[in-house]
Formats: structure tokens, sequence, C-alpha cells
């Protein structure tokens, strides 16, 4: 008896399959997941892009007089080329620094337009770099003209299936995109928008 259920192959089939599909199922939900992965990789850069353009025409979400009029306390420097380093502030959700404020609402309005096109972009990963690179000048009109840097950091990558799958669940907001970023230069930072309160002086009465 022993030796006929040894011989008895009723049902192998069946444990065959099952194992088959299983693996089946975790190969092709792991494509699909991988695939996704690609396709917020692909978005996430045009958010960085379209951030950059975005803020190279918007008010600037740090706060400073250079900026503004670009002035110095040097009569020696009126009119003379602005050199690199001369500023650079850094914006995050946080706020900006060294030593300028921090205009929420601009960075807030920057945020929605890269969700646009990557909804999944938390505004923790956004950061905004304002910095001379030795165009404009000192007492410029219209204040300095800065090369402006939009970057996405530690944006985790959104998985469906994987996570869920036994030896996987650690995958979920711990594998997370290489940092991108794109520049541009600052090209029309004070313009007269809707809102006056924000605008420039010359833009008030306007």
């Amino acid at each position: 008896m022993i030796w006929r259920f040894i011989k008895d192959q009723a049902g192998a089939t069946m444990v065959e399959m099952t194992l088959v599909i299983s693996l089946l199922l975790v190969l092709v939900l792991g494509f699909v997941d991988f695939a996704n992965a690609f396709y917020q990789w692909n978005a996430a850069n045009a958010a960085v892009q379209l951030g950059t353009r975005y803020a190279a025409v918007s008010a600037p979400i740090a706060q400073a007089s250079i900026l503004t009029n670009a002035a110095t306390n040097d009569p020696a420097l009126i009119g003379e080329t602005m050199p690199s380093g001369s500023f650079r502030f850094v914006c995050n959700s946080a706020g900006c620094g060294p030593n300028a404020g921090f205009d929420a609402a601009t960075y807030a309005e920057l945020v929605t337009k890269m969700q646009d096109r990557f909804p999944q972009l938390e505004d923790d990963n956004v950061q905004v770099i304002y910095e001379a690179t030795g165009l404009g000048y000192w007492t410029r009109p219209g204040g300095a003209v800065p090369s402006i840097s939009v970057s996405i950091e530690g944006q985790p990558f959104d998985f469906f299936f994987l996570p869920d799958l036994p030896g996987f669940d650690g995958m979920q907001n711990q594998i997370t995109m290489p940092n991108m970023q794109s520049t541009r230069t600052g090209e029309d930072l004070w313009t007269c928008g809707n809102d006056r309160s924000r605008s420039p002086p010359e833009c008030q009465d306007s």
C-alpha cells in the first residue's frame, strides 16, 4: 500500500500548476510595477523641467533685496558685473536660507504646477535654488539675474503589487528615485500678476 501511495501521481499537475502560476504572477506583476516605476521616473523628470520653467518667470520664492534691486553698499560696484557666488538661496518646504525670507504661496504654486505632471510628488521633496552665476550687474533695475535650479530629492517610488507579497513588504517608501535637477536663467521674475499685493512696487498702481 505504501508503494502504491508513493507511485500515485494523481493531483501532481495541480501542484505543479500552483507553483508555476505563483512564480508567473510574481514575474508579471513585477514587470507591471517596474514599468510603472519607470513611468513615474519620466513623469518626475517632466515635472522638474516644468517647475524650472515656471520658476524662471515667477516671483522668487526667496525673499531678498538682492533679487529685487541688486543693491550694493559699495559705490564702486554700481554698474559692475555681479560675479558668481554673490548670493545663493536654497528653498524647500521648510523655508529659504541663508538670510532670505520665504514666500510660501509661491512655493505652493510651483509644487502644484509640478504635480500636474507628477501627481505623486510630495512638497517636502522639492528644492529650489537661486544663485548668482555671473549674469546681470549691481543696481540693475528689476534685480539680479539668477540661475534657478529646481530639483526633486528623496521622492519614493510608489509600487502597487510587490509590497503586498511576502518578502517584498519593505519596498514601499524605501526605494527612492535618483535626484533630478533642471536649471534655467531667471527671465522675468517680477511680473505684474493678478495678485498685486505680491507684485513689485511698480505694479501696485498699474
